[in-house]
């Protein structure tokens, strides 16, 4: 890899704990394997699991770097054998396994989108991981449908203002939960109808703006009471998916309507997913979801950005979980 540096700036996890173990430290830059390619990175999306990862609770999985990171932007700085669509200087974003949070980062050729022209590099960073999320959660497993009804809880997360944009866009109506006026206020900015959590049982909400009917598909990150509520807001047919459990993954449920209801419960983890299958996801979201991202009609929100050497600080406001949109480091 001639003119590129040997070691770079990075994230490291001193031991497992709060923000303030995340310093800067000086590692090796990766080298591009088979079908891999290296990204000089400009930004790089933070997302919940790199604060799990943090804490202890999160292992990357085997052959990932120990380093945070999950997404990110920037430039293609090198190409490992094999490798036909990018070459040196193209502009792109990718999902990573790890490694994000680093001057470098390799990513699987196929795992990488061309960076949307109508976007800056902090936006684009905050692309993959979301709309990777999204599209094989409430299109794929959850299967929405056009005219069909929406409940997304967290609204405001990185997730949920992707998952609202994309459903509007795809024909549903679409139902948000968040917690506080300001960001029901975001929700229906984007296209949603709000329910302020904190002021109104969000299960009696949705009876009533179904007219009793309930919601087709539920995308869940909160889990623990939520888990039984979903079910009673769930309409006939419905498919509630669960991808995050930040209030616990145990509750105690009565199945009863889960069968008079036909329910499906369903639910999945992208990072360990096989290079095939996200290439494969990778693939769909360029040819269903980047037109709309070029078109304007989806555009990530990022709420705030820091510079790599305070990931700290990144990670203390993703916790407070004060933000509307995604958080961003820029290198």
């Amino acid at each position: 890899m001639a003119g590129l540096p040997k070691t770079m700036k990075a994230v490291t996890i001193r031991e497992p704990g709060g923000p303030e173990v995340l310093e800067i430290g000086e590692i090796a830059v990766p080298v591009p394997g088979q079908g891999e390619i290296l990204i000089r990175v400009e930004a790089a999306g933070v997302n919940r699991p790199d604060t799990f990862q943090r804490m202890g609770l999160y292992p990357p999985p085997p052959g990932a770097p120990d380093t945070p990171g999950l997404e990110v932007a920037g430039e293609v700085a090198a190409t490992g054998p094999g490798v036909t669509r990018w070459k040196a200087g193209d502009r792109v974003c990718a999902l990573v396994s790890g490694g994000g949070y680093a001057e470098y980062c390799l990513s699987h050729e196929a795992h990488a989108l061309p960076a949307p022209k109508s976007l800056s590099m902090a936006e684009a960073a905050a692309l993959p991981e979301t709309v990777f999320t999204v599209w094989t959660n409430v299109f794929g497993r959850g299967a929405l449908k056009p005219g069909e009804t929406f409940l997304v809880h967290g609204g405001t997360s990185g997730i949920g203002t992707t998952a609202i944009q994309l459903a509007s866009s795809f024909g549903a109506r679409v139902i948000a939960t968040a917690g506080s006026a300001d960001k029901c206020a975001a929700c229906e900015r984007l296209g949603a109808e709000a329910i302020n959590y904190r002021e109104k049982d969000f299960v009696a909400e949705v009876k009533n703006l179904t007219g009793g009917r309930g919601v087709d598909v539920i995308l869940d990150m909160v889990g623990g009471d939520y888990i039984p509520r979903n079910l009673q807001a769930a309409a006939p047919d419905a498919r509630i998916v669960s991808i995050a459990f930040l209030n616990g993954s145990t509750a105690e449920v009565n199945f009863m309507p889960v069968m008079l209801k036909r329910l499906t419960l369903t639910g999945s983890t992208l990072r360990p997913r096989s290079i095939e299958e996200k290439a494969a996801l990778a693939k769909a979201i360029e040819e269903k979801v980047w037109p709309l991202i070029e078109a304007g009609r989806v555009k990530p929100l990022v709420d705030a950005t820091f510079p790599l050497a305070e990931a700290a600080k990144a990670h203390a406001l993703m916790e407070r979980s004060s933000h509307i949109g995604k958080i961003v480091l820029t290198v």
